[in-house]
């Protein structure tokens, strides 16, 4: 690993695997951050497009792995394991490696299995759009956004160059969580909006009244559907990575709407104010979180195990980091958790 600096990280020789929304994002703030990066995809109109917005796109693979110090795994969910595998070989032992996956379990278990726990850092960034491919990439995508990475006591050193790496180069507000609560909350937090956005849009595709629907469809119809424009592939690999999950967080969301139904059949107002009444404190709370900010050193060879139950507990508990500063002896954080409502 090399510490260089944009301030630290300018000498980083960096690679982007998988150049679409968010990978294209990812390479063009690089890229635009000075360190030094280069893209690839296997499709090789897609790498004409990076060389075509400035970026360097070898046409192998393996060209493009060679010598870096980190790389971003930014291909489509079910082929992470196999582009892991082929890490294996074609990586040096300090490489660093993440990715930016929407399930982080299965890759985790992949990593694992392979013998790269001690240098795969699970990411997940919490941003995107509707649209795909680096055509709609941008440099800013994913600026300030919830980065989601996942500690591992054999993999702390990682953890912590790339977490000072993602807040100095994208801004980014680094969420700590084992992979299993990553997947549990975004089943919530991500993958079940996508069920809802779909059921809504696509019982609107079938109404016999479509395009009146569609006419006075205003604010609320478009932010409830904005990710069934998500390309459809995507959508289906995200779901079925985390299909255990999904269903589980689905059938909370199904307690709730049926409580709403049952309080529309029986005509009971109150009982419909108290259930809009407790979605509303959700809403709000999202709309006006306040963070108080706290600090914490550890050791640099100390119990590793407590640094990574302490940042787990961070993330659990709706936190984030906004700086990792190590020093010869000690590693620092900056936190910041949610105040009380």
């Amino acid at each position: 690993m090399t510490d260089g600096g944009t301030g630290r990280y300018a000498r980083v020789r960096a690679a982007v695997l998988g150049t679409g929304l968010i990978g294209g994002s990812v390479l063009l703030r690089l890229a635009e951050a000075g360190l030094d990066v280069v893209g690839w995809d296997p499709d090789p109109a897609t790498r004409e497009r990076a060389r075509l917005r400035g970026v360097l796109a070898p046409a192998t693979l393996e060209e493009t792995v060679v010598g870096r110090d980190l790389i971003f795994l930014c291909g489509p969910l079910p082929t992470l394991p196999s582009t892991l595998a082929r890490m294996v070989e074609l990586t040096a032992p300090g490489c660093v490696l993440t990715d930016v996956g929407s399930t982080k379990v299965e890759v985790a278990e992949a990593a694992d299995r392979l013998g790269l726990g001690d240098r795969f850092v699970p990411g997940h960034p919490m941003a995107g759009a509707e649209s795909a491919g680096l055509t709609a990439a941008s440099p800013t995508l994913l600026a300030g956004a919830a980065w989601v990475l996942c500690p591992a006591a054999v993999a702390t050193g990682p953890f912590r160059w790339l977490t000072g790496l993602l807040v100095e180069v994208f801004g980014a507000r680094v969420v700590p969580m084992s992979a299993p609560a990553h997947d549990s909350v975004a089943a919530l937090a991500s993958h079940v909006p996508h069920l809802l956005a779909g059921a809504l849009a696509g019982a609107t595709q079938r109404a016999p009244l479509r395009d009146a629907v569609l006419a006075l469809a205003a604010g609320s119809f478009s932010d409830g559907t904005r990710v069934a424009g998500t390309p459809a592939e995507r959508t289906a690999n995200m779901l079925l990575a985390n299909r255990d999950r999904v269903l589980h967080e689905l059938a909370e969301v199904r307690v709730f709407l049926d409580g709403l139904a049952d309080a529309l059949r029986a005509d009971d107002a109150a009982s419909l104010v108290a259930r809009y009444a407790e979605a509303r404190a959700a809403r709000s709370a999202l709309l006006d979180r306040r963070f108080a900010s706290r600090s914490r050193r550890f050791d640099i060879d100390g119990e590793q195990r407590a640094e990574v139950t302490w940042l787990r507990e961070l993330g659990g508990a709706g936190g984030h980091l906004t700086e990792c500063r190590v020093d010869p002896d000690t590693v620092s954080y900056t936190a910041w958790l949610p105040v009380a409502d």
